[in-house]
């Protein structure tokens, strides 16, 4: 059984101290941007399960610049334990949503952080125009970049009920001109959405195989207050896993996917006042635990198939 510090997938914990000789913590940014599925520019409200944060709901407050964010939240990480080494990462809404001139001043501003050694950005597939690919390109010279893309799934039917407001060829293109300027990957791929079985979901896991992809982040669909999602739910209620099944579906994803591709997440956090379902949800460590014990019991491990009996 191969292990990735001890872990029975290539964690991204353990990619961090093999490219940085010790572990690297996340400081979650806010670069004051929106997103075109909110202002107009292809639809209004964002996707359906996207709450007023943009998916930033932890991220730092956009009142302050960079630097002071970036400040802020070393001191937060430093109070509880020595940090050395640093992630900025642009987490809420579309963080390539913006003229290049602004996006210039504000990565720069982040990298030039002489604690920070990783720059990474999450934003849309739509979001890249080739100016702002070549001004990616131009940062990963001076330290690495990665660019996270939120997909959810590969499947169009589902992508049209989210309201994504991309097809799949549009992924496809992003991805391989990052590539191209040796940028690193990430795909956001979201476990739970309405109306996807198991089968649905593992198709996506093997559809992002083909893809020259370098990370993923599995995360399990929060049903949260204030979003079209939650009305929708409320109206046509659909199947929301339990721990038990979401640790199960987990074990598949790891068994299917290759084992060089680094896993970011493998669940999620919910802010605890918005969160509607699923509850157990907010016991994180106790869900990470779990899959850990799960994966040694059944002797299962990334790139290595496996059957879950389960059904939905």
């Amino acid at each position: 059984m191969k292990l990735w510090n001890d872990k029975p997938y290539h964690s991204l914990d353990y990619e961090l101290k093999k490219r940085f000789g010790e572990k690297v913590y996340r400081l979650s940014l806010h670069g004051g941007m929106t997103c075109p599925n909110r202002d107009g520019k292809i639809g209004y409200g964002g996707c359906i399960f996207c709450s007023s944060g943009g998916s930033g709901d932890f991220a730092a407050d956009p009142a302050l610049s960079v630097r002071e964010q970036i400040e802020k939240g070393k001191k937060l990480l430093l109070s509880k334990r020595p940090v050395h080494k640093y992630i900025a990462y642009f987490q809420a809404f579309s963080n390539t949503y913006a003229p290049v001139s602004y996006l210039r001043a504000l990565f720069t501003e982040a990298i030039e952080d002489p604690d920070v050694v990783l720059l990474s950005v999450a934003t849309r597939p739509d979001c890249l125009e080739s100016e702002i690919v070549k001004l990616l390109s131009e940062l990963n010279q001076i330290k690495p970049v990665w660019v996270e893309l939120g997909l959810q799934t590969m499947h169009e039917d589902t992508a049209s009920l989210i309201r994504r407001g991309y097809s799949l060829p549009v992924f496809e293109d992003a991805v391989k001109r990052l590539r191209a300027k040796g940028i690193e990957v990430i795909v956001h791929v979201i476990l739970g959405l309405p109306g996807e079985d198991q089968e649905r979901m593992l198709r996506t896991i093997q559809y992002l195989n083909t893809q020259d992809i370098q990370g993923i982040k599995l995360q399990l669909l929060h049903i949260l207050k204030g979003t079209d999602l939650a009305e929708y739910y409320r109206q046509s209620p659909f199947f929301v896993f339990s721990m038990e099944e979401y640790v199960q579906m987990i074990l598949a994803c790891l068994s299917l996917l290759r084992p060089d591709i680094t896993i970011h997440r493998l669940t999620g956090d919910g802010p605890k006042d918005l969160l509607i379902a699923p509850l157990w949800s907010q016991a994180k460590r106790q869900v990470l635990n779990t899959i850990h014990q799960e994966c040694k019991r059944q002797e299962i491990w990334q790139g290595k198939s496996c059957l879950i009996h389960d059904k939905q």
